[in-house]
């Protein structure tokens, strides 16, 4: 395949089989059962030649076989499970083997070893998903889809891959694709026909098409920073002075003594990064150095990243600590911080509200006031970091995402291109003009399905799949 656009592969009569490869299709180590997967053109053929059980040649497909694999001097490799699938009917569309051996580094390569000394090539990072795509099994948004399945690190990340693998975006896809060929159409049908000066597009019946899609175009992309967090998660930072709680919160959260806790000023002197879940969320804590004036170089550095931190922050909570009095140049501080987030959602919690001191006149807006060592109120600060961060997010588990920021790209172009399409058609130019952004439109779409594609952007989007998949 060159690397011009070319027509979807899903509209080919036949299976592409190449030849065979395989790859371990299950982590490596040590466990129970491990599976290698042969896929392409006479893979039964390959497999068999180093099985000993029943002629896998002759078996139907979907069965299972109990034998033993060999090397080529003829000694036993292990004893397996020879699962087959018959080309057109397996994930790849190819004649597909998986072998189910017995887990262990040792005997899981012996076992794909032995493939290869059979002349079965090692399969590339994604490989077998970009043939499942390449023969016609599911579109480029649902190949795409299995990536983030595996990669997925929350309930609510697992879902939104679930809806893009059963084709719920592709199908979104496809309807502001026909939209688009149907206003083409109208265009380029009255082009055919121009010098017999006959009108067939309906001019304000087309601007209505437009506008419509424009919208709905505007509705999908509107979802992205919400399928951005659901996909790659929360960054949050935790900002504060030294001992101000920020690190007995971060190991209160998850549960675990991740960062180092002391009654000494400027303990943490780097950021520390911690995965957190919660209510099918994925939260990336940033514990961070203590915000002050040092002259200590490492710490100043701590600072510094600190601040970094919070500059690329979707939630930013501010820990002021009660158990000290509030000093005007922290007032300031929060102040200043409150204001630079921005459109960042901000969040004040007081901490050490079990040692906390009587002070009248603070007379700071709290959105909590909690104790992380005492257990008090944690839970609603959980509820209250969900709530904030997926302020102004409309998301429930039916919703429909976009979760790349390919499909973001690519939509953002079609957008233009449509855009365009309605101003030309309001400064009254002719259809060839209106039929190139039309056109150009529907290109850009089709790249999120796969109809329209290019080897680069194959190799891009299958080079982050594990080997196996």
């Amino acid at each position: 395949m060159t690397k011009k656009e070319t027509t979807s592969h899903k509209q080919q009569k036949e299976i592409t089989q190449k030849k065979p490869i395989a790859a371990i299709a299950t982590p490596v180590g040590e466990g129970g059962i491990a599976v290698i997967r042969v896929s392409g053109k006479d893979a039964i053929d390959k497999v068999n030649e180093a099985f000993r059980g029943k002629d896998l040649t002759k078996q139907d497909s979907h069965t299972v076989h109990f034998g033993k694999i060999i090397d080529q001097d003829g000694n036993i490799v292990d004893e397996v499970l020879a699962t087959l699938f018959h080309s057109p009917k397996s994930y790849t569309g190819e004649e597909t083997v998986e072998i189910s051996c017995h887990g262990g580094v040792l005997v899981t390569q012996a076992v794909l070893e032995a493939m290869l000394d059979l002349g079965v090539q090692s399969a590339e990072p994604g490989e077998f998903t970009q043939r499942a795509f390449l023969n016609g099994k599911m579109e480029l948004s649902q190949a795409e889809a299995v990536a983030d399945l595996i990669h997925a690190k929350s309930k609510k990340a697992l879902d939104s891959a679930h809806q893009q693998l059963e084709g719920r975006l592709g199908e979104h896809i496809k309807q502001f694709r026909q939209q688009i060929i149907d206003a083409t159409a109208m265009v380029e049908l009255e082009l055919d026909f121009v010098e017999e000066d006959v009108e067939f597009a309906d001019k304000e019946e087309l601007e209505r098409l437009l506008k419509e899609l424009d919208e709905e175009i505007d509705d999908l992309l509107a979802t992205y920073e919400t399928g951005r967090l659901v996909k790659h998660g929360v960054r949050t930072v935790f900002i504060g002075l030294p001992n101000a709680g920020k690190s007995t919160l971060l190991n209160t959260l998850v549960g675990k003594d991740r960062a180092i806790v002391t009654d000494i000023a400027g303990t943490t002197r780097d950021t520390i990064d911690v995965d957190w879940s919660y209510d099918g969320l994925r939260f990336k804590l940033t514990d961070t150095a203590g915000l002050r004036e040092t002259e200590d170089v490492i710490e100043a550095e701590g600072v510094k990243r600190s601040q970094e931190a919070f500059e690329k922050a979707d939630l930013a909570v501010y820990l002021k600590d009660l158990s000290r009095e509030l000093t005007p140049e922290e007032r300031e501080d929060i102040a200043n911080f409150q204001k630079s987030a921005g459109d960042t959602p901000f969040v004040l919690i007081g901490t050490k509200n079990d040692i906390a001191i009587d002070v009248d006149e603070e007379r700071m807006d709290y959105d909590l006031k909690i104790s992380a060592l005492e257990g008090e109120k944690i839970d609603a600060l959980k509820k209250l970091m969900k709530q904030r961060a997926l302020e102004n997010k409309e998301y429930n588990s039916s919703s429909i995402l976009v979760t790349s920021s390919r499909h973001r790209d690519a939509l953002k172009k079609a957008q233009e291109n449509v855009r365009s399409a309605i101003r030309a058609l309001d400064q009254g130019m002719t259809g060839d003009f209106l039929s190139i952004d039309l056109r150009s439109a529907l290109k850009d779409l089709g790249t999120i399905t796969g109809e329209i594609t290019t080897e680069d952007i194959l190799d891009s989007i299958f080079s982050r799949f594990c080997i196996g998949k």
